[in-house]
């Protein structure tokens, strides 16, 4: 028996047992009738269980929650009253089977017996569509939040797809660089390149990585920079420990720093530094890429590898995932906020 139809028999056993509770006190005890009422009571106990389950089996198998709302409520007070006057015959003929009927069943009396029994009908029907429509709510809702979250991963996989490209193109342009310049270091850039895809094939897996993956992708990719830029290039790495385990999306920090070789490195004659610092704060990863240079006025920030970033972290994280970029003693910074929870 299912978790649902478990809830649906405890729910009637308790509803029509607390009717025969309230039967027995209101009227077995203030009228004094003798032990054949009581036990008309009490019998009336599983024949509302036994009207109320045909009229759900009648339900289910008409795809009653399929009509309009109006019709379903006009059909909802007919129903009452049907399954009022059947239960008034059930209850009307077990009297006379056990040899007793107290009053004289005229036309306003059976009216009015049948009115009462329609009330505990129609609040079984209130119970009983109120948790159904609340169990299709909440179907719907989840079904909506399905088709939200497979939209936002979709998106989210288009955009991490985006940087593949992206990256492939800024590295191959360094090698093509090295191959008229100088033909055995850009061997090692090639060896350099291969070790890098083959790390980016492993992370584009992942929706989330840990950040020492990430550095490690960095670092080799700083490398190949280096073969080609020489003296003009240098880095520097200032992770916590304590935070090189923390998971963050792939590629966040490589795009940054791919922008300041880009826009920042590659216009300076020599002395040129990027540094990437990673710490935590306020429950918050902070991530920091400096880069020796100027924001460019000419330009606006809307490069494949920052826009990509903005669009990423506001995927996964909403408003508490950030990226903002400044200049501070020239110096080109970006800041990435990463919640840690």
């Amino acid at each position: 028996m299912s978790k649902q139809s478990k809830i649906y028999w405890y729910c009637q056993v308790f509803g029509w047992s607390f009717y025969f509770f309230i039967n027995l006190i209101f009227f077995g005890l203030k009228y004094q009738y003798d032990y054949k009422y009581y036990l008309v009571i009490f019998l009336s106990m599983p024949l509302g269980i036994g009207i109320t389950h045909v009229y759900r089996n009648l339900i289910l198998r008409s795809d009653f929650l399929k009509f309009k709302i109006p019709s379903q409520l006009l059909l909802i007070v007919v129903f009452s009253v049907i399954k009022a006057f059947v239960f008034f015959l059930c209850i009307t003929l077990l009297s006379i089977w056990f040899g007793f009927v107290n009053v004289k069943l005229s036309f306003v009396r059976i009216s009015e017996l049948i009115i009462n029994y329609s009330v505990p009908f129609c609040l079984w029907n209130i119970i009983y569509f109120g948790s159904k429509y609340f169990q299709n709510y909440r179907r719907s809702e989840i079904n909506t939040l399905r088709l939200y979250v497979a939209s936002r991963e979709s998106e989210l996989n288009n955009l991490k797809a985006q940087l593949n490209p992206h990256f492939m193109f800024n590295s191959m342009n360094s090698i093509r660089a090295l191959i008229d310049e100088d033909p055995a270091k850009a061997k090692v850039a090639v060896t350099k390149l291969s070790n890098i895809l083959r790390t980016t094939l492993l992370m584009n897996k992942n929706k989330l990585i840990p950040l020492r993956e990430e550095i490690k992708l960095v670092k080799e990719y700083l490398d190949l920079e280096q073969i080609r830029y020489e003296e003009r290039l240098s880095y520097n790495f200032k992770i916590d420990e304590n935070v090189q385990g923390m998971m963050i999306p792939p590629f966040i920090i490589q795009a940054q720093v791919e922008n300041a070789v880009k826009h920042g490195i590659s216009k300076l004659p020599g002395n040129g530094m990027i540094t990437i610092e990673a710490f935590s704060l306020a429950d918050v990863l902070k991530i920091k890429v400096s880069n020796t240079g100027k924001i460019s006025s000419e330009k606006p920030l809307t490069g494949v590898g920052f826009v990509n970033s903005i669009q990423r972290l506001e995927l996964l994280y909403g408003t508490a995932g950030k990226i903002f970029i400044s200049e501070v003693n020239n110096l080109v910074v970006v800041d990435i906020n990463i919640p840690l929870k």
